[in-house]
């Protein structure tokens, strides 16, 4: 057997590549309606993939979603019916504007107080940007 066909042959056994390209994706809102309010239950499973705190994307969405809402055990209870649609809308508009990175465009980013302002610093590629 030549070197050739002992390579074709190692290649053939190798499993299909199943991957999607994509290291960083954000978990989609499981929940449910209950009466007049909506529960999330992955809520914080979401933050712990963002690496934000809960308090800052909690923040974030109530003003959002324009709604009344707490973190209660592990559950996000919103103060209305709301499509998780919506929700995972305006997760991954503070994805964009809280996580990624303005240059590079990684997820490798974190959040530096200083002083009044807030900056997205980029661990890849250094950028350093204030945010709202």
């Amino acid at each position: 057997m030549n070197y050739e066909e002992m390579i074709e042959r190692a290649f053939s056994k190798l499993p299909e590549k199943k991957e999607t390209g994509e290291r960083f994706e954000i978990p989609k809102v499981r929940g449910h309606i209950q009466g007049n309010k909506t529960v999330i239950s992955n809520f914080h499973e979401i933050c712990s993939v963002l690496r934000r705190k809960p308090e800052h994307v909690l923040k974030f969405l109530l003003k959002e979603l324009a709604t009344p809402g707490e973190i209660s055990k592990n559950f996000l209870i919103l103060g209305r019916k709301i499509s998780a649609s919506q929700i995972n809308e305006k997760i991954d508009k503070y994805a964009k504007m809280y996580v990624f990175c303005p240059e590079c465009k990684k997820p490798d980013t974190e959040l530096i107080k200083e002083s009044s302002f807030t900056f997205i610093k980029c661990s890849v590629c250094g950028a350093k940007r204030s945010v709202p």
